[in-house]
């Protein structure tokens, strides 16, 4: 095998510890905010609005779950959190995927590696990856939950909580190896200005949005109602991370097409993003600001650019897309927009066209896409043909500078 760098994942997992809310929150809050009970489950199915459709029963398998003002939230699942049967007696190398399905499972039965920060900067140094950025379990992938309680104060403590232990606990004792990713309260965007500012100062540059607001009944980014928010990223160096699924919306050929055909299909909504952005005049007024698409894999990005190019070149004597956007839309990408993948051998065989200074790495851990623990072997079969400057940037160096990281 070929000496590979070190990988910088910029798509991880946390799933967050039982007493995380329980501890940080203020007192007279506690009641309501986040808790975990356990209960038996029996089976599962995906719903629609990327939920799921679950029942407690007598005799089911036991299962964590999330409480939050007093409601149902979230239940564990083996698909989303490594089970320790997957290692069976530990060993790795026998790694089975077939052990993570949609079941229920208990904090006891998790990988740490799942929850315990010790435990997530071992396994990521096994397979050959010593930087890392991991989204949110229960919050959802930008806050989500938060946004759709019933106390909104509340849920800015949660969010606070949430932020200062990911600051703090999670990444505060691992060398540097895990990185923070904070939420902002999507409801106000004066209050997200002021968490991005907070967090900034004690070295965040990274926070999760959504890939389309407007699912979640949020403004457009085309309305310049998020403008405060790219510019507080653009000054800090924060970049705005947007993970598939970030609009509670997945997309789908039919209203009864089967789970799969939404995860083939979860790219479309990475390039319905890409496109807001690159028509909007975001990219113009915030010439620093960065982006970056996480799980949504990297092939489709050189059509969706010629396809955004040769629409503003011929449609714009009536679209006056040249007016808001100057120079051809690909212009605004090179550099700043950053496509991630996990196992994308077509997305690294047309480099030269996605940009080998736009595109990360990422290993999904604890999710079933991940390349854990096999990392290294998975790497070297995608990136062969890469050249030894290319593969540094691709696992590493664009990681660096997207991140604003200061190591080598």
């Amino acid at each position: 095998m070929t000496d590979l760098p070190k990988a910088i994942s910029v798509d991880d997992h946390v799933v967050e510890p039982p007493n995380l809310w329980q501890e940080r929150l203020p007192a007279s809050m506690r009641d309501k905010g986040p808790r975990i009970e356990r209960a038996r489950w029996g089976e599962f199915s995906l719903d629609v609005g990327a939920k799921y459709k679950q029942e407690m029963t007598e005799d089911g398998e036991w299962g964590d779950y999330w409480v939050y003002e007093d409601r149902l939230v979230y239940v564990h699942k083996r698909h989303v959190a490594i089970p320790l049967d997957a290692t069976p007696d530990g060993d790795v190398s026998r790694f089975d995927r077939s052990r993570m399905f949609i079941g229920a499972l208990t904090y006891d039965e998790m990988r740490p590696g799942c929850y315990d920060p010790a435990a997530r900067v071992a396994d990521l140094a096994l397979a050959g990856v010593d930087g890392s950025i991991a989204f949110p379990t229960f919050p959802r992938f930008c806050g989500q939950t938060f946004m759709e309680g019933k106390d909104l104060e509340l849920g800015l403590q949660c969010v606070r909580a949430y932020n200062d232990w990911m600051i703090e606990e999670w990444c505060a004792d691992s060398g540097g190896v895990l990185m923070p990713l904070c939420l902002i309260p999507l409801w106000d965007v004066g209050l997200a200005v002021d968490e991005v500012t907070r967090n900034a100062a004690r070295g965040a540059r990274a926070i999760c949005f959504s890939e389309i607001p407007t699912h979640l009944s949020l403004p457009s980014i085309h309305s310049g109602y998020w403008d405060p928010l790219f510019a507080v990223c653009q000054e800090t160096r924060t970049t705005v991370c947007m993970h598939i699924g970030s609009s509670s919306k997945m997309p789908s050929a039919s209203p009864d097409a089967p789970p799969s055909t939404e995860i083939m299909l979860s790219c479309n909504n990475s390039m319905a993003s890409l496109a807001d952005f690159l028509f909007s005049g975001v990219l113009v007024r915030f010439p620093e600001l960065k982006l970056s698409y996480s799980e949504g894999q990297i092939g489709w990005i050189p059509y969706a650019l010629e396809r955004a190019d040769n629409t503003w070149k011929y449609h714009s004597s009536w679209t006056k897309a040249d007016e808001a956007i100057p120079e051809p839309p690909s212009t605004y990408y090179r550099g700043r927009i950053f496509g991630c993948f996990t196992n994308d051998v077509h997305g690294m065989a047309s480099i030269d066209a996605v940009g080998e200074d736009n595109v990360c790495f990422e290993t999904d851990y604890p999710h079933t896409d991940t390349t854990w623990p096999f990392v290294q072997e998975e790497v070297e079969r995608m990136t062969a043909a890469l050249t030894g400057e290319q593969r540094y940037k691709v696992l590493r160096g664009n990681a660096i500078r997207m991140l604003d990281l200061e190591r080598a």
